[in-house]
C-alpha cells in the first residue's frame, strides 16, 4: 500500500443512521480485503453501558456508523465472522468485548496494532504514540472521555472519532513487515487468534461489596454495612441511568463502612462527603449503614489456597519468564500470557506430548520455548 496516498486528512461525512446506508456499508466492507474498526461507548455517562460509535476505515474511505439509531447490526456480523477479510484494530479487546455484549458479533482473523508493537518490544505503545514514532503525526486525545452517547454529536467529536481508524492499515502494514523481519508474525498471530475467543470476566455471583477497592480489610460487620450501601448505590444509579461512581465513590463507600455513622453530622466528616451528597443522599445511607448493622455479617470469599507444589512451579516459571522477557527485551507476558502460565503450573505437564497438549492454542510458544519450560517444571 503506497501510504502517500492515505496521508490527506479525512473530509467530514455524517455517520450512518440508515438501514439503507448501513446495507450499502456491508456490502461495500464485504468486498474489502481488510478493514480498520473502533468503536466509542458511554461508559463514563451511563449506567448500562452501550456502544454508541462504530468506526470503519478502508484505504479509500472512512465511515461512521450510529447503532443508537439504528435497530439492527446483524447484517455486520458476516463480516467480523469473515476469515477472508482482515480487521484491524487498537487496543481492541475492549471493542471486541462491547461488540461481543452489544450485538452478538463474532471475529476471525483480527490484527492488533498494540498487541503487534508490544511484541516489537516498544514502550509506548498507544496509538498515539506509534503513530508519531511511525509516520510523525500528532495525534489529538483530548476527546477520549467525551460522551458519545449524546445526540447530535458535534461534528468535530465526530471528525476526532474518524481519525481513530484513518491511519491504521497503514500502521499496520509497518509493524507486520517489522514482525515478519523479525521472525515474530508467527508469535502475533497466536495472540490475534486468542483475541478472537475474549469473554467477558463475570463476578461468579460474589456480594458487590468486594468489588470495592480494600473491601478486604473490614470486618464482617463492616462488609455487610457497605454491601448494604452498595445495593443503595446500585438502586440509584440504574434509576438515574448513571455509572456507579458518578453517584458515590467506592473510597466514600469504604470510609462510610469503616466508621458506620449514626448521624448526619458524623456522614459528613467523612472523606469525599460533600455537602451536596449529604443533602441528596444522607437519610438514605445512614439507613442503609443501619440495615448493614442489623444483617448477617458478610465474610469474605474463601479461596483455597493452591498446594505448595502449584506455587512452586508457578514461581519458578514466573522467573524464567522474566529473564526471557528480559532477554528477548518485551514484557513478561508477551512470552507466557497470565492464564497460560497458571494452566502450565496446574497442569505440570511432565512429558513432550503434555506439553504440546497444554499449549495446543499456542505452538509457536510450544515450539520456541517448549523445551526450557519442561526443564524448568521437572526440577520443581
Amino acid at each position: 500500500m503506497d501510504y502517500n496516498k492515505r496521508m490527506p486528512e479525512p473530509e467530514f461525512s455524517q455517520p450512518i443512521t440508515k438501514p439503507g446506508g448501513l446495507k450499502q456499508l456491508a456490502q461495500i466492507l464485504s468486498n474489502q480485503p481488510v478493514i480498520a474498526v473502533d468503536t466509542e461507548s458511554n461508559s463514563l455517562f451511563a449506567y448500562h453501558e452501550q456502544v454508541c460509535l462504530i468506526q470503519f476505515s478502508t484505504p479509500e474511505a472512512d465511515t461512521l456508523v450510529d447503532p443508537l439509531a439504528l435497530d439492527d447490526l446483524s447484517m455486520l456480523g458476516p463480516i467480523f465472522a469473515e476469515p477472508a477479510i482482515q480487521k484491524i484494530f487498537h487496543a481492541g479487546e475492549y471493542d471486541l468485548l462491547c461488540l461481543k455484549r452489544d450485538f452478538g458479533f463474532s471475529f476471525t482473523n483480527l490484527f492488533d496494532t498494540m498487541i503487534a508493537a508490544r511484541i516489537l518490544g516498544r514502550k509506548a505503545v498507544g496509538l498515539g504514540a506509534l503513530l508519531e514514532a511511525e509516520f510523525g503525526l500528532m495525534v489529538d486525545k483530548r476527546h477520549q472521555r467525551a460522551n458519545w452517547g449524546k445526540r447530535p454529536l458535534p461534528d468535530y467529536l465526530l471528525d476526532y472519532a474518524r481519525q481513530d481508524t484513518h491511519h491504521l492499515i497503514a500502521l499496520k502494514d509497518k509493524l507486520q513487515k517489522q514482525l515478519e523481519e523479525k521472525g515474530l508474525l508467527p508469535l502475533a498471530e497466536e495472540d490475534f487468534r486468542r483475541l478472537c475467543l475474549v469473554e467477558n470476566n463475570h463476578d461468579n455471583g460474589k456480594p458487590a461489596c468486594w468489588r470495592v477497592n480494600g473491601a478486604h480489610q473490614l470486618s464482617p460487620q463492616q462488609a455487610a454495612v457497605l454491601q448494604e450501601l452498595c445495593k443503595y448505590r446500585d438502586e440509584v444509579a440504574r434509576q438515574k441511568n448513571r455509572p456507579l461512581f458518578k453517584v458515590l465513590s467506592d473510597h466514600t463507600l469504604h470510609a462510610i463502612a469503616s466508621r458506620s455513622p449514626s448521624d448526619l453530622d458524623e456522614l459528613k466528616s467523612l472523606p469525599g462527603m460533600t455537602q451536596h451528597l449529604l443533602n441528596r443522599h444522607g437519610k438514605a445511607l445512614l439507613q442503609a449503614v443501619e440495615r448493614g448493622i442489623q444483617a448477617a455479617p458478610v465474610h469474605r470469599p474463601h479461596n483455597a489456597r493452591p498446594d505448595e507444589r502449584f506455587l512452586g512451579r508457578l514461581e519458578a516459571l514466573k522467573l524464567w519468564r522474566k529473564r526471557k522477557a528480559q532477554e528477548l527485551g518485551v514484557e513478561s507476558d508477551v512470552i507466557l500470557p497470565r492464564d497460560l502460565l497458571h494452566r502450565l503450573a496446574a497442569q505440570n505437564p511432565q512429558g513432550e506430548q503434555a506439553l504440546v497438549e497444554c499449549l495446543q492454542d499456542v505452538p509457536w510458544r510450544q515450539q520456541r520455548f517448549g523445551g526450557e519450560i519442561l526443564r524448568v517444571i521437572r526440577k520443581t
